[in-house]
């Protein structure tokens, strides 16, 4: 069962992977890397901001700083526990798919899904109840993610483990700070 949902996603790895085209890497770099995402992330600031004031936005920063670290350490935990060779250094693959970008650490499951979903997730619970829109927030983790796969460095498998165990630590965290923080 296992060997199939393997060879399963190696498969949709391989077809998606496949969608790349060499004029677009050079923007699919930009995307998985957390600083061109900045101006987001400083109009989710601004966003906040409005919404909670500046005592309770300092409480959602220090927050989120340890929500990152946690799913980030997770995601290295199980790394270093699971050793899952990333794709771009399958030498069977090789041959097949687009490596744009190469890694030599250990894949499963990506930190960069875990972190964008948990970061977002937190931020949608706080902000949706005054920004209608801000469901569109998740574009921010489905491209992040989606650029682990066009590079060549993460199977679909350990981008939505990523996205599980990140709703998860995003969710613990707004329960959180709903409980301690928003009540006040």
């Amino acid at each position: 069962m296992i060997e199939k949902i393997l060879s399963l996603d190696k498969e949709l790895f391989v077809f998606l992977n496949a969608l790349g085209d060499k004029p677009y890497d050079s923007l699919w770099l930009a995307v998985t890397n957390p600083l061109c995402w900045l101006p987001f992330f400083a109009l989710i600031l601004f966003l906040l901001q409005k919404q909670l004031g500046g005592r309770k936005l300092l409480y959602f920063v220090g927050f989120t700083a340890v929500l990152i670290l946690v799913s980030d350490q997770s995601a290295n935990l199980f790394k270093w526990y699971f050793h899952r060779i990333r794709p771009c250094n399958v030498e069977d693959l090789k041959t097949s798919i687009r490596v744009v970008k190469s890694s030599s650490s250990f894949g499963f499951y990506s930190a960069h899904a875990s972190n964008s979903m948990a970061a977002i997730l937190f931020v949608y619970l706080v902000l949706r109840q005054k920004y209608t829109y801000a469901y569109g927030l998740f574009i921010f983790p489905l491209l992040f993610a989606y650029s682990r796969i066009y590079i060549g460095v993460h199977y679909p498998i350990d981008i939505f483990m990523g996205y599980v165990l990140g709703a998860l630590y995003g969710y613990l965290c707004y329960r959180l700070y709903s409980k301690y923080i928003l009540v006040h």
